[in-house]
């Protein structure tokens, strides 16, 4: 592994080259979007509460027939508990879900008049909320910018020296201070984006990086272009290896 010395970075260094790697990602990933399926504020809390421990595309699998079924919180408060966690099964850890899913529709109805609310100190109190759920409903359903701090954003920030911080909290804190506020949600995006198609957590593909001059990580996965090409994921791929000077297979 090779890793460059930060030891001699200064604070505003940091905020230069972290914001110079977010406008890399603008470049990278142009169209940013949460890839959970949803319509309703509603429905992108109960996607976002479904997709704990598992896959976006497995949520998305999951949640058109949950939707049709269960469109306002009502009747999630009321549903035949055995009917939910059969629907849900597939995500994983249904039990417990169904019960964060109940009590969010029940919250909702006796507390916010079955509207989900626009705040994060009124989203953190509700049934299956942490800060993570908040930041991702605030920032997709009511355009309130949030960082959310998911295992692929905290493994990156942490690879690329943004902080050293471990704690979710801490870690949305840190992030924040070094991007413009207006762009938390998007960048939250496109390091959640990058993660999963670029820098995977034990092979990252550092040869056709497009942060590489900037990383103080870079080495950790195979500098050689054609073979750091070949672990690059996700409908974007032809974009990110034509960045590289790759062409793709």
């Amino acid at each position: 592994m090779v890793r460059r010395s930060r030891a001699d970075e200064t604070r505003l260094g940091l905020v230069r080259r972290a914001r110079r790697m977010d406008r890399s990602l603008q470049v990278a990933f142009p169209h940013v979007y949460c890839e959970l399926d949803f319509t309703t504020p509603l429905d992108l809390s109960v996607a976002t509460i479904l997709s704990a421990q598992c896959t976006d595309v497995r949520v998305n699998q999951v949640t058109p027939a949950l939707f049709a079924k269960y469109p306002t919180a009502a009747d999630y408060a009321g549903a035949n508990r055995a009917e939910l966690e059969e629907m849900i099964r597939p995500t994983g850890f249904y039990r417990n879900k169904t019960s964060s899913i109940m009590g969010l529709g029940q919250s909702l109805v006796e507390r916010f008049d079955g509207q989900v609310p626009g705040t994060l100190k009124e989203l953190v109190t509700l049934p299956g909320f942490g800060r993570k759920t908040a930041n991702v409903v605030l920032g997709n359903a009511f355009g309130v910018p949030g960082l959310t701090v998911d295992t692929h954003f905290g493994r990156l920030v942490r690879r690329w020296g943004w902080t050293e911080e471990t704690d979710p909290v801490k870690v949305e804190r840190a992030v924040g201070e070094l991007l413009e506020r207006k762009e938390w949600t998007n960048a939250s995006h496109r390091i959640i984006f990058h993660g999963r198609r670029v820098c995977h957590a034990r092979k990252p593909a550092c040869g056709v990086c497009i942060l590489a001059k900037d990383c103080p990580s870079v080495g950790e996965g195979p500098m050689d272009k054609l073979a750091a090409a070949k672990l690059v994921k996700g409908p974007e791929t032809e974009h990110l290896l034509e960045l590289a000077g790759v062409p793709a297979e």
